[in-house]
Formats: C-alpha cells, structure tokens, sequence
C-alpha cells in the first residue's frame, strides 16, 4: 500500500518537474533553439497543425532559426504564424526559407523574464506540495480505515515528506540553470 503510494506520489512529481522543463523552454533566452517554435501553430488544409509538421526547422547559427516549409504555398503562412505568435519574433523569408533572428535582450527584459521563471518553479513546487498533502491525507485515511498503522503512517509521511525534498531542490536547480542561462549576454 504504503510503496504504491509513494510510487504514484514520484511518478506525479515527476511529471511536474516535466511540466516545469517545457515551461522553462518556452522562456526564450538569447539563443536560438528549435524548440523556441514548438507551439506555434499553422494553418494547413482547414485546421490548425504545428509549424514542425509543416516545415523543416534547423539552425541556421546560434542565433538564427531557418524555417523551410514542405510545401510552396505555406511559406507565407508560416512566417505569418511565425510573427503573430507571443513569441517577439520577426521573420524574413529569403526564397523558401524562412529565416527567423533572435533579437537580443535587454536588462529589462532579462529582468521580467526571470519573474516569469520564478513564478514557474514556483507552480511547480505548490503542484509538489498539493501531491505531498495528497499522499499524506491517503495514510491518514488508510489509517482511519485500519488498513495500516499508525508507524506505517508516519514512515510513509516520512518517505513522501523525501520525495517532496527532492523534487523541490530539482525545481530549484532547473530555476538557477535558466536564471543563469538568461544572465548571460
């Protein structure tokens, strides 16, 4: 009872630190990656599809995405998509390719986005510890049900108060990466 608990408390856990990891990849920093255009979408053949599934996205240096699409037509559309997206970005096609440059941050804005990373992480850890309080009431319930006892009780509050310690000081260290990542000039 007790380790399925803290199996599903972990797996749950986990999958808030991966929520964390994607939200942090939408924070652009200075650089380029490919993954800045994952949520872009398009619109191709009546309904809205991502740009990645219509074109071919690379690197063209570190601070310039090339974006060339499968099809002649849906250039236009995806620079279109490209810079109506929240994401700043101002593309320029060059024959089939898009060309997409990442403009350089401001202090300012360096500033605002590490709020915006901060109150990330710190969805992230409120999601860990609404789990952990979650684990803790499902022992005291077993308890109350005289399914375990009361020291089962509280080696498993024990065992999820360690997960809940450890997923925290991972939120921690992926905030102080990106922090630093957007730092850098």
């Amino acid at each position: 009872m007790i380790s399925d608990l803290n199996k599903t408390t972990e797996q749950k856990m986990q999958k808030s630190i991966e929520v964390l990891k994607a939200d942090l990849a939408k924070v652009r920093t200075g650089r380029a990656h490919t993954g800045l255009l994952d949520h872009v979408t398009v619109e191709y053949y009546g309904s809205m599809v991502p740009v990645s599934q219509v074109a071919n996205i690379t690197l063209i240096d570190a601070r310039t995405i090339g974006v060339q699409a499968w099809e002649k037509g849906l250039s236009g559309k995806v620079e279109k998509a490209i810079r109506d997206s929240d994401l700043g970005l101002n593309p320029a096609a060059q024959g089939d390719l898009i060309r997409v440059p990442m403009p350089a941050l401001t202090e300012e804005r360096r500033k605002e986005l590490i709020k915006v990373v901060r109150n990330e992480g710190e969805s992230a850890k409120i999601a860990i510890r609404n789990l952990r309080r979650d684990a803790n009431q499902n022992l005291k319930d077993a308890v109350k049900d005289k399914e375990i006892s009361e020291d089962d009780e509280r080696r498993g509050q024990e065992a999820v108060q360690k997960l809940t310690d450890k997923y925290v000081a991972e939120v921690d260290k992926l905030l102080a990466e990106k922090e630093h990542e957007l730092m850098q000039i």
